[in-house]
């Protein structure tokens, strides 16, 4: 288990990386969008609306592509009752589950995901901006952030059971 882990670790390191560079420089275009927005509506009374539009269009870039880190650092959306009430092996158990639970569904997401960038590839829509994008592209966010949720879900499945299977306890 070991051979598998530790060059999933390393690739979902690099992953954690980019999708952090990622995130950090949409989240600068998305506030220099704006602010550029406010500028040019001060100083000539009229505005470009691709500086407004743009933002929401990058929100699934931002969001999408951060859901396996987050899952790996425990910063995703989680319940902690449970966790707080099982111990040792019964909450490696429940964290197996969740694991599974998370593989499962970013297979289900991504495939969908990926039905829904062909479908809107193939009807060749464009986003209502004053720049002309394909609407492809802003759905090409949900196929590559589950695949990104996939490999750190696996890794932390994988981890899981070599701790169920060594019988190391678990922190909190």
């Amino acid at each position: 288990m070991t051979l598998i882990l530790r060059p999933m670790r390393a690739l979902n390191g690099v992953l954690e990386l980019m999708t952090s560079a990622l995130s950090t420089v949409i989240a600068a275009i998305m506030v220099l969008a704006l602010t550029m927005s406010a500028v040019v509506r001060y100083a000539s009374g009229t505005g470009y609306d691709w500086f407004i539009e743009l933002p929401p269009a990058l929100v699934p870039w931002l969001v999408f592509p951060l859901l396996g880190p987050l899952l790996r650092s425990g910063s995703h959306i989680q319940v902690d009752l449970v966790p707080n009430i099982l111990k040792g092996q019964a909450l490696l158990l429940l964290k197996l589950f969740v694991y599974a639970v998370m593989l499962a569904g970013s297979v289900i997401f991504f495939l969908a995901g990926n039905e829904a960038v062909a479908l809107f590839r193939r009807l060749g829509q464009l986003m209502e901006l004053e720049i002309e994008v394909p609407i492809w592209w802003m759905y090409l966010a949900f196929p590559v952030g589950f695949a990104i949720l996939f490999s750190f879900a696996l890794e932390l499945l994988l981890e899981t059971l070599t701790k169920l299977v060594s019988g190391e306890e678990v922190a909190q």
